[in-house]
């Protein structure tokens, strides 16, 4: 995490963590299917956008809608309790709303560009959503000795990700735009916690990627192939533990 959070206990700060490790993953995966969506509707491949976008609204309406919904009855339910975070969560409910009208919009849209422009629109106030929940609502409330993040977190995926803890992180590159494919691939890499590895699914053998990882960071991965072609390669990149 980027900013020093005070935690009641070690369990309210992992859970913290976990909910910052979310956030980037979700932040993630809204950047790389918008940027599919402007990408083919800037080079006119009008069949590829309009899939571009219904993957786009499928996302959101599955992850992103309530992921909201769900800091709306744990997190922000907590901090409205608490007189110096009733403005900071009225403003941010009032985001959700911006939010889901947004998502809304972009379904509803009827051509690529303006589905681009709402997409584009959709990145930009998510992004500083999550950073103000980051910064300004999770401190304020990891730091409180009478709320507890962990039991209002426990069992919620939509809050803390499918790949909380150990579990595998699955990552299918075909479906990521060439332009930001290997970054993507080098961000999820970073987020694994010891233990925990990335099953990456590609079109062809990503010799030049492994060299990329090797100079990148050294012996930092145990990488097996769990699959060799002919048309997919599965590999499982293990971040072994300390």
């Amino acid at each position: 995490m980027n900013d020093v959070v005070i935690a009641s206990d070690q369990g309210d700060a992992a859970a913290a963590e976990a909910v910052e490790r979310h956030h980037a993953e979700m932040a993630a995966a809204l950047s790389w299917r918008r940027e599919a969506l402007s990408t083919a509707t800037a080079a006119r491949r009008y069949s590829e956008a309009d899939k571009a976008q219904l993957a786009l609204t499928d996302w959101c309406r599955s992850e992103l809608v309530p992921h909201a919904l769900a800091e709306e009855q744990t997190l922000y339910a907590a901090a409205a309790q608490r007189p110096e975070a009733r403005l900071l969560v009225e403003a941010m409910l009032a985001e959700h709303k911006v939010i889901v009208r947004l998502v809304d919009d972009l379904a509803a849209a009827t051509d690529v560009m303006t589905a681009a422009e709402l997409a584009r629109a959709l990145e930009v106030l998510f992004g500083a959503h999550l950073a103000k929940e980051n910064a300004q609502l999770l401190p304020l409330l990891v730091a409180a000795p009478d709320v507890s993040v962990a039991d209002l977190l426990g069992g919620m995926h939509q809050l803390i990700g499918h790949a909380h803890a150990q579990d595998d992180v699955q990552l299918d590159s075909r479906v990521i735009p060439h332009a930001i494919r290997h970054k993507t691939i080098f961000d999820a890499l970073d987020r694994l916690h010891p233990g925990q590895r990335l099953v990456l699914a590609v079109s062809h053998d990503p010799l030049p990627l492994l060299a990329q990882l090797q100079e990148r960071s050294p012996d930092t991965y145990v990488v097996t192939y769990l699959e060799q072609g002919p048309e997919t390669w599965r590999l499982s990149f293990l971040r072994p533990k300390d």
